[in-house]
């Protein structure tokens, strides 16, 4: 059989319990469930700060930890599958149940209840946050720390236009594997847009021209395309604004971006991408 490596908690030494009879492994573990406790962190390929960054993990999120040595967990993300290293440090056991996620782009994080205070750091878009109780203008965190509760919004409260979301983030550096809104690569704003609309989706853009949407018509002129519509190349993704422009997180700018699609697939259309290979709409 053939798996992928970026969502299958395989290695040659240890594998997960459920994998037992379709890979072989020197051992299998069932791992234990843990959380990211830091406002971030980077998943990498191995166990080193040198390693490639293949995405992000955000706080309050979810992880099953495998196997830990040196510093670095060997984790399986819970909201998208992604395998990779984590700093030890960055995760902690679970605490109460998550009851809100940041609605705002950012927000930063006081230890009482006033903007005049010291940040302690910021958390940023999509986060949860297990929300002890309501001061002023402030949701008090279980974990320790205040946050603007109009930056709050309840789980299972969503953004109607995802676009709007990825409009919010025009301007935010690219970064390669990038999941926060400090830096966002093009797989990564899609599926944090998405996210905060309620909408799960894998975290790489092949994943996502795969297992996304319906097709939609590739025409000469690129015409008939809508507001939302997810357009991929091999190795990109951008999302429709309206039926000419694309916002993408793009290395040509180094930025989350706003072009004419035309322009943008003539383009990249010269590069290694190649051709738009599917446009789908949700």
């Amino acid at each position: 059989m053939t798996f992928d490596r970026r969502i299958t908690p395989f290695r040659a030494d240890l594998a997960d319990e459920k994998l037992r009879g379709q890979v072989e492994a020197e051992r299998f573990v069932t791992g234990t469930r843990q959380q990211v406790v830091a406002a971030y962190a980077s998943l990498h390929r191995h166990p080193s700060r040198e390693a490639p960054i293949d995405t992000q993990a955000i706080r309050g999120e979810s992880v099953t930890v495998y196997d830990e040595h040196e510093g670095w967990a060997w984790v399986q993300l819970h909201d998208d599958g992604y395998v990779g290293y984590l700093s030890s440090e960055a995760l902690g056991d679970p605490g109460p149940e998550t009851t809100h996620r940041v609605s705002a782009v950012r927000t930063y994080v006081y230890p009482g209840p006033s903007l005049k205070l010291p940040d302690q750091g910021y958390l940023t878009l999509n986060s949860k946050l297990a929300v002890a109780g309501i001061e002023g203008d402030y949701a008090r965190l279980a974990a320790g720390g205040f946050v603007f509760s109009a930056h709050l919004t309840g789980l299972d409260t969503f953004e109607m236009d995802y676009v709007s979301v990825a409009e919010r983030l025009l301007h935010t550096p690219y970064l390669w594997g990038g999941k926060t809104s400090i830096g966002l690569d093009c797989s990564g704003l899609v599926q944090t847009v998405l996210a905060a609309a309620g909408i799960k989706a894998p975290r790489d853009s092949d994943m996502q021209e795969e297992r996304l949407g319906r097709p939609v018509e590739i025409t000469p002129g690129l015409g008939g395309l809508q507001r939302g519509d997810l357009v991929f190349w091999k190795g990109h993704v951008g999302l429709m604004v309206d039926e000419t422009n694309m916002i993408h997180a793009t290395g040509h700018t180094m930025t989350v971006y706003v072009e004419p699609l035309a322009v943008a697939e003539e383009r990249i259309r010269r590069t290694s991408y190649g051709p738009i290979t599917a446009i789908k709409r949700l």
